[in-house]
Order: C-alpha cells, then sequence, then structure tokens
C-alpha cells in the first residue's frame, strides 16, 4: 500500500514541479491530477492498482479537517474579535465574484456570437 500511496504523492510532486518551474497559474497537486489522469488512460491496469488506496482515501476524507477544526479552537480569541468582518468581507467577496462571473460569461457570449437576441424574435 506505501508503494502505491507514493505513486499518488509523486504525481502531485511532479505536478508541483511543473507548475513552478514553468510559472503555471495552475496548482501543482491539479497538474498532478491531470498527469496522474493521463496515465490512468495511458496503464488502465494503473487505475486498478490504485483503485483501493483511492477508496481508503476517500473513506477517511474527514480526517483531513481535523487541522482545520484545531485551527479553528486554536484562534477562538481572532474569531470572536474579527468575525463579523470575516464574515461580512466573506459575503460580499462572494456576491461580487458571482456578479464577476455573470458578467464575464455574458460578454463573452456577446463576443462569440451565442447571446441570443431579443431584438431578433418575430
Amino acid at each position: 500500500m506505501i508503494p502505491l500511496l507514493a505513486t499518488i504523492l509523486a504525481f502531485e510532486l511532479i505536478g508541483e514541479i511543473a507548475s513552478r518551474a514553468f510559472d503555471l497559474p495552475m496548482p501543482g497537486p491539479v497538474i498532478g491530477m491531470v498527469l496522474l489522469l493521463g496515465a490512468f488512460r495511458l496503464w488502465p491496469a494503473l487505475l486498478d492498482r490504485l483503485r483501493p488506496v483511492g477508496q481508503g482515501l476517500l473513506a477517511h476524507l474527514s480526517l483531513f479537517f481535523v487541522p482545520a477544526g484545531v485551527g479553528i479552537v486554536a484562534h477562538l480569541g481572532l474569531l470572536r474579535d474579527y468575525g463579523v468582518a470575516m464574515v461580512v468581507a466573506i459575503a460580499v467577496s462572494t456576491v461580487l465574484a458571482l456578479a464577476a462571473g455573470a458578467l464575464a460569461f455574458t460578454a463573452v457570449a456577446r463576443l462569440t456570437g451565442n447571446a441570443e437576441e431579443d431584438e431578433e424574435a418575430p
């Protein structure tokens, strides 16, 4: 099991190296995941060998949230002092991000000619 887990981590490391070496705007783990997907397509036996490890990781995914919970408990004082400001900042930034995404989608749809033209309707 350790060599199989090392294989998954090696793909993540390769992705991280590629991301930093070529100054790519994509996170290294995402690049590693795409490379791993490509390896699965080239060598289907690799998918069959790594499946139990992946399923084991997914079965215990909740353990990855423990450090975040510990961090929240460790910084309760900061949350008490700045919690309201953080919630407001998160809410406002979420609304702005949604608006920016909608505007960008609309602009791209108009530029590519995929927008519906209400004036052309009979």
